[in-house]
């Protein structure tokens, strides 16, 4: 029998794994602060609850950056060249501090050893040059999806029941990647709270409909990656465009629908959801916006920063 999915246990596992980063920091920082003291460099004591938050009202913005962001995510946040953390930066003038990694599942970040270590360590660099970060912008769950996987989210197109499996993708989105999301976004919350004295914003997305029309990355020829949906759908017997297309989209929207039953409620007040749906052209012209089956153009990831700009 599938077990459902458990908010509260969730929630509580995230808490436990941010405790057991903090902890680590903790005994990180205590080994820096003694390094720093051996060199005569005296280090203030971190400021928490309600002093925590008088500091955080205090920390300057520097006149030269729009705001500092920390990233943690996956491919749209760590491309070759251009992604949307890159346009953030030079498009609209954010300084951005980033854990991402292309490839990265939501399950990768939520429970993968290292993964909140990093965005801790990366809180607390920010912190100490005396900069309140804006927000945390959080990307994943299209690695959970696509890739080598994809094929099992399909009935075949020539059974009674062709088009999108709705057991597998109710235990792949609604139960896996909403846990997954409901722990990392328990355990982020938790660490900004130790750091700052309250959460941050965090900001989380749900992707475009791509075009399934076997583009992997420079063609993905070879050893290069992708493509990552059209062998799911050969596999599957799905031939035309169209099918494909709509499969696409009634997988993206329930992705989306999940990210927006958490975002917004308690105890994630503080997450927005941005719906980045119908951003990205579509129609005849699409290729000016994908660069592939999964991600952008340096136009397209423009068009994507801007909607996060506008959210932040």
């Amino acid at each position: 029998m599938a077990k459902k999915p458990n908010l509260a246990k969730a929630i509580s596992i995230g808490k436990a794994l941010a405790a057991q980063t903090l902890k680590r920091r903790s005994r990180a920082l205590q080994k820096r602060r003694k390094a720093l003291e051996a060199k005569g460099i005296k280090v203030a004591p971190a400021k928490k609850g309600a002093a925590g938050k008088q500091a955080l009202a205090k920390a300057p913005v520097t006149h030269a950056s729009a705001g500092v962001l920390i990233a943690e995510g996956d491919s749209w946040f760590d491309y070759p060249f251009y992604d949307v953390l890159s346009e953030l930066e030079d498009g609209f003038g954010f300084d951005i501090e980033s854990v991402a990694h292309r490839g990265d599942t939501i399950e990768d970040m939520a429970y993968t050893g290292g993964q909140l270590d990093e965005f801790s360590r990366l809180v607390e660099k920010v912190l100490r040059t005396g900069v309140r970060p804006r927000a945390i912008l959080l990307s994943g769950g299209g690695n959970d999806v696509a890739g080598d996987e994809f094929a099992i989210l399909l009935n075949h197109a020539a059974s009674s029941i062709a088009g999108l499996n709705d057991s597998v993708v109710t235990g792949v989105i609604d139960e896996r990647a909403r846990d997954a999301y409901a722990t990392i976004l328990s355990a982020i919350t938790a660490i900004c709270t130790n750091h700052l004295g309250q959460p941050l914003p965090i900001v989380v997305h749900g992707y475009d409909y791509p075009v399934p029309d076997g583009r992997g990355y420079l063609g993905g020829f070879g050893p290069l990656p992708g493509p990552w949906l059209d062998p799911g759908f050969r596999r599957k017997g799905y031939a035309q465009m169209t099918q494909r297309k709509q499969i696409c989209v009634a997988l993206i929207d329930r992705f989306n629908a999940m990210l927006k039953s958490l975002a917004g409620k308690p105890p994630f007040a503080h997450v927005k959801f941005l719906d980045l749906r119908n951003t990205l052209a579509a129609g005849a012209t699409y290729k000016n916006d994908w660069e592939n089956e999964l991600h952008p153009t340096e136009r397209g990831y423009q068009k994507v920063a801007a909607k996060f700009a506008g959210a932040v």
